[in-house]
């Protein structure tokens, strides 16, 4: 994993997927972004089972990332720590995240939104709504909640591809993230004799400085922040457009809606329908022998989670092919599931939510601006994604 998917229909999951779940027991596959063989859980209820049963660890890297010269100060990756430790350490982010905070950031992502339109309008038909907004919409949002310079991004952008890129090597991965988390750790150094109202401020001023967590543990946090932050919801953005663009009458209710709840409903089911972590990222390692799915899983075995599979399980949703705006979506797989769901999704639908919804009503006559054919879509990536989209108008 990633597996490949058919030419013709590059939006459905790789036709494997539905005899992988067919089949009694767990896939055995290969990890392509680490090397690791591990079993695969493509059933939605295994899924759920798996990143809820204590017998699974989310601790599944060999060893933590050592920074050069920090022998005494090993960087916690909260997501990879289980309870109480990772409940101990997600605590410190979700004043950040909640869905309050989301709303009150919601007229600067509008600000934000607007203004690369009016660029965009300005500078007139075609573009490539990649570069031009679907990027750096999600990249100056997650700036301005962390406190990272936005004259930065293409810095972090940089590094952040090659860190999920499955064909870059083990040396330039580790390079990259060691790269920016040297980076990070200058700005955190900053933000002790200039502190703002951001992320990364308040874990330097709250709890690096009353020793709850090293300012390596917090660099490492605004890493991970930083490049989930902006990667997960850029890809939404250009694939969740071409969605719509296919689904007229979903872009139309998307358009006309001033329903908050009908708004939310359609990005829930882009998200299902989407799954942009497709490779295996939500993984497990079994702390003792245990039975899943009907397979015989090991002590120190790892159990990758096929997130695309379970979002399209017929157990799950009726005709999951079929791009629904009026299902009922609760318990979707897009960020995960159980104590380790992505932290920022309250964030994420804001910004999905004002982007598609503002470049609906601003651009009503959006369309491709070339064969659906000629698109590349980057399935060699951890983030599923684009790598352009021609549009006119």
């Amino acid at each position: 994993m990633p597996a490949p998917r058919a030419p013709r229909c590059p939006l459905d999951p790789p036709v494997e997927f539905a005899a992988w779940r067919a089949e009694p027991g767990l896939r055995r596959a290969t990890n392509l972004f680490t090397g690791q063989p591990a079993w695969v859980a493509s059933r939605y209820e295994d899924i759920r089972a798996a990143v809820t049963d204590p017998r699974m660890s989310a601790n599944t890297l060999p060893e933590s990332v050592k920074p050069p010269g920090e022998d005494d100060d090993m960087p916690v990756f909260f997501a990879r720590t289980d309870d109480p430790e990772h409940n101990r350490l997600r605590r410190m982010l979700t004043m950040d995240f909640t869905v309050r905070r989301a709303k009150e950031m919601a007229p600067d992502i509008q600000k934000l939104v607007d203004g690369f339109l009016d660029k965009m309008i300005a500078a007139g038909p075609p573009c490539d709504l990649v570069r031009d907004f679907a990027l750096p919409v999600p990249s100056l949002v997650i700036c301005l909640l962390l406190g990272v310079p936005y004259e930065d991004h293409e810095y972090f952008e940089e590094h952040s591809v090659a860190g999920l890129d499955v064909k870059t090597t083990d040396e330039r991965r580790t390079a990259s993230i060691m790269t920016m988390i040297g980076y990070i750790t200058e700005l955190l150094q900053r933000k002790k004799d200039e502190p703002g109202d951001d992320l990364l401020s308040r874990l330097m001023t709250q709890y690096v400085a009353n020793g709850e967590i090293s300012v390596m543990t917090a660099a490492m946090t605004g890493w991970v922040m930083l490049q989930a932050g902006h990667e997960t919801t850029a890809s939404m953005i250009a694939l969740g457009t071409l969605v719509l663009l296919k689904n007229p009458d979903a872009f139309a209710r998307l358009r006309d809606s001033d329903d908050a709840n009908v708004r939310l409903q359609i990005i829930d089911e882009l998200l299902r329908y989407l799954t942009i972590v497709h490779s295996g990222l939500v993984d497990r390692i079994a702390t003792e022998d245990f039975e899943l799915g009907g397979q015989l899983v090991r002590k120190g075995e790892h159990v990758m989670m096929n997130l695309t599979a379970g979002n399209y399980d017929p157990a799950f949703v009726d005709h999951p092919e079929t791009f629904d705006m009026d299902r009922n979506l609760r318990g979707h797989l897009a960020f995960g599931y159980g104590v380790h769901q992505c932290v920022g999704q309250n964030l994420a639908r804001t910004e999905l939510d004002i982007a598609l919804t503002t470049l609906a009503r601003r651009l009503p006559t959006l369309r491709l601006a070339g064969p659906e054919e000629n698109l590349d879509f980057m399935n060699d990536q951890a983030i599923w994604r684009l790598k352009e989209l021609p549009v006119t108008w």
